[in-house]
């Protein structure tokens, strides 16, 4: 009797199963292929179409991530989930008033909803009614006190307001349900150093490292409470996984905080470069969700971007505008790319360094010495250039901020002129102003008429 041959047809279900993992591990183009494999065997198959939306939402293109799942809501329109995150994807592309519709849908379909419930109520403190928002985080957690993600939204929430004895409430009891919820760490802390009180935050982030020995995070932030042992700089750790955690609602966080970095770098190349021209070769050090690019193309002949932040660059890649964008730590980067841009700007990226002296010899050795051409700009949070004031500090809230004395020495030490510093607010935190100052910086080199030509007319020189 011949044997049966063993069932090799894969299964919708198989496919998706194996989608699912690659997607939950990262593997992008695998689960990519993997759900479309599957919606070739079922085109309608809603949870292939959500998913797949949902991949296409958070790694490729969002129109493309809204089109699926809205055919997945068509095929099975009472699914809270898919609204939910078809708002999600609608939120991350600042498509508000889609998002909002798709939150409270998902809520009325079922009122226990509590992520959908969350997201609206971030949408909320986006749009501008803090009341709303406020509102809404207070049922949930009437519901569901344990929801921890809603209890640090809303003590965020209550930061940005000034409100720093209801931000400690909320931090306080979210931290007795989930003692060890990073992000309430986070906030507890710098709610304490808003407050002036020093020693309570460094135990915080005493604590937090106690439980989590390798998280770059609260060694960063006990070094700033405390001084002691303060790092050069901060560590590619620590930024990767600060920037990695919110790279999805990074822009629409800005859009609260009255950002002007960006802003800031057009009008400084247009005082040194007008009239605008593409025959620049221009890099973005930092250059983050790419928020700098339509500051700098009417500038740039080729446009480079450089981001620690896997996630930031997939932002960049979305908005587009870029020749080229790298991964990588930017001081390496330079070093490895000399004279190859005329202009290299960075904004608000500094800020996590506080020894200056590699970046600036660097960014020197990366820009090429032409008439014209050579232009350093950049933002730092300041501090007063009093007698005495060191040259850099690391704040409470983990950034650096410098004075102008030990910006302007370290450019022209590396080979620059004497720069140009004009003292900006460069965002709003905690209703406060963060000041800052703008850099503008040239090689010194001797012009050379010929080779500006040669740029000109669009030729490499």
């Amino acid at each position: 009797m011949q044997a049966s041959a063993p069932n090799t047809e894969i299964t919708t279900l198989a496919l998706l199963q194996q989608a699912m993992q690659a997607h939950g591990s990262g593997q992008v183009e695998q689960a990519r292929q993997a759900y479309q494999q599957a919606l070739q065997l079922e085109p309608d198959n809603p949870d292939g179409l959500h998913l797949l939306g949902m991949l296409e939402g958070q790694f490729g293109s969002r129109d493309e991530g809204v089109a699926l799942i809205e055919r997945a809501v068509a095929v099975k329109p009472e699914e809270p989930m898919f609204h939910n995150n078809l708002g999600n994807v609608h939120f991350t592309a600042n498509r508000l008033e889609e998002a909002e519709s798709c939150y409270r849908r998902a809520v009325e379909l079922d009122p226990a909803r509590y992520d959908a419930l969350n997201n609206l109520a971030v949408l909320l403190g986006r749009k501008g009614d803090k009341e709303g928002a406020e509102r809404t985080f207070k049922a949930l957690l009437g519901a569901a006190p344990g929801f921890t993600d809603a209890r640090e939204n809303l003590a965020e929430l209550y930061l940005r307001q000034g409100r720093l004895n209801d931000a400690l409430a909320q931090c306080a009891a979210g931290l007795v349900t989930t003692p060890r919820a990073p992000g309430l760490r986070r906030l507890l802390g710098l709610a304490y150093s808003t407050w002036d009180m020093p020693e309570q935050a460094a135990q915080v982030y005493r604590d937090w490292m106690r439980d989590e020995p390798d998280n770059p995070q609260p060694a960063h932030y006990l070094a700033a409470f405390t001084g002691v042992d303060v790092p050069e700089r901060a560590s590619d750790d620590y930024v990767r996984m600060s920037f990695d955690g919110f790279a999805d609602s990074f822009d629409s966080k800005l859009k609260d905080l009255d950002y002007r970095a960006p802003e800031l770098m057009g009008e400084a190349l247009a005082e040194v470069l007008a009239p605008a021209a593409k025959v620049w070769r221009v890099a973005d050090a930092g250059c983050g969700t790419g928020l700098c690019a339509p500051h700098l193309l009417p500038y740039a002949r080729t446009l480079v971007g450089v981001d620690l932040s896997a996630g930031m660059l997939r932002q960049a890649i979305e908005r587009g505008g870029y020749d080229e964008l790298r991964e990588a730590e930017l001081v390496a980067f330079l070093q490895s790319r000399p004279a190859a841009f005329d202009v290299l700007v960075s904004a608000d990226t500094l800020c996590y360094f506080g020894v200056l002296t590699e970046f600036a010899r660097a960014a020197r050795s990366s820009l090429a010495s032409l008439d014209g051409a050579g232009w350093l700009v950049f933002t730092v949070e300041a501090h007063d250039d009093v007698p005495g004031a060191a040259d850099f500090v690391l704040q409470g809230h983990g950034r650096y901020s410098h004075r102008a004395g030990y910006l302007a020495q370290t450019l022209v030490d590396a080979g620059f002129s004497p720069p140009m510093l004009r003292a900006v607010v460069l965002r709003n935190e905690a209703t406060k102003p963060v000041q800052g100052w703008l850099v503008t910086a040239q090689v010194q080199a001797e012009g050379n008429a010929t080779l500006r030509t040669q740029l000109a007319q669009g030729a490499a020189p």
